[in-house]
């Protein structure tokens, strides 16, 4: 599966629900309880899945808006409306070159999921500079920060996962990606701005029985540090063969860092 397949998103999706946290979820629905109607705009959106993880906590009334550069990925997300209360409004855009035209017009919220570790600093000031200048508070979710632990553990596994927080860095359509930084650097220029920001981990965490997304994962990693060319090839093969033999043993467990945040200007 590629990163950003429609596969790829529908497997992670339930961990991804159950890693957001909820402490950073009440401070969104608290922000908005008292209006009757909310406008927002899911930047990166894929098919929807920020949609379905926190329309149950706003208000009724919803207006989305939501934004990708990938026209298969937007055209599953058209059922994600519910008249007359939630409208759902697919928009191509290319966020690198034109965040500003995905902001444009009235908004109350954005949103991102698994988007921040993957952009520059560059354009993660825009985004700073733009939702502040608009006075809108921003719910990033699931912004991966270098943490992984795998049990049981292997000798070859702090190489590995070193390997991907470098590879991590790389551009990956923004420019060089702050990669595991990006969580902490958000917060920080918000806060620099007087946004005030609640915080918390995410992390994935599987066991045993979630085998499927665990061999994806480690595929990933391993194709990642592959590209690196700085860890022998071999050693990267054996260490996959290691950790599916794990896997298919039931003996595997995993669990990858994300952090959530919500900044919300300040009164």
């Amino acid at each position: 599966m590629s990163g950003f397949s429609p596969e790829w998103l529908a497997l992670r999706e339930p961990y991804d629900v159950r890693a957001r946290n909820p402490s950073v979820l009440d401070a969104v629905a608290m922000a908005f309880r008292a209006q009757a109607i909310v406008a927002i705009v899911d930047l990166a959106c894929g098919t929807g899945a920020t949609v379905r993880a926190i329309a149950p906590r706003l208000p009724q009334q919803q207006s989305w808006r939501l934004v990708d550069n990938d026209l298969g990925l937007l055209a599953r997300v058209g059922a994600l409306g519910e008249p007359p209360h939630r409208r759902v409004a697919a928009r191509v855009v290319d966020l690198a070159r034109d965040l500003e035209l995905a902001l444009e017009g009235s908004l109350d919220l954005i949103t991102c999921s698994a988007l921040l570790d993957l952009v520059s600093g560059e354009w993660l000031e825009r985004l700073v500079v733009e939702a502040a200048a608009r006075r809108l508070p921003v719910y990033a979710a699931l912004s991966y920060d270098g943490r992984a632990a795998l049990d049981p553990s292997d000798p070859f596994d702090a190489d590995m996962v070193a390997a991907v927080n470098r590879h991590q860095r790389r551009n990956k359509g923004f420019g060089p990606a702050l990669g595991p930084t990006a969580a902490e650097r958000a917060i920080g220029r918000f806060e620099g701005l007087s946004y005030s920001v609640v915080q918390g981990r995410s992390d994935w965490a599987f066991e045993p029985a979630d085998g499927a997304i665990q061999n994806e994962i480690l595929a990933g990693w391993a194709a990642a540090a592959g590209e690196l060319d700085e860890l022998p090839a071999e050693r990267i093969a054996a260490w996959v063969t290691r950790r599916r033999e794990l896997v298919a043993a039931g003996r595997a467990y995993m669990r990858v860092g994300h952090v959530d945040f919500f900044a919300r200007p300040a009164a």
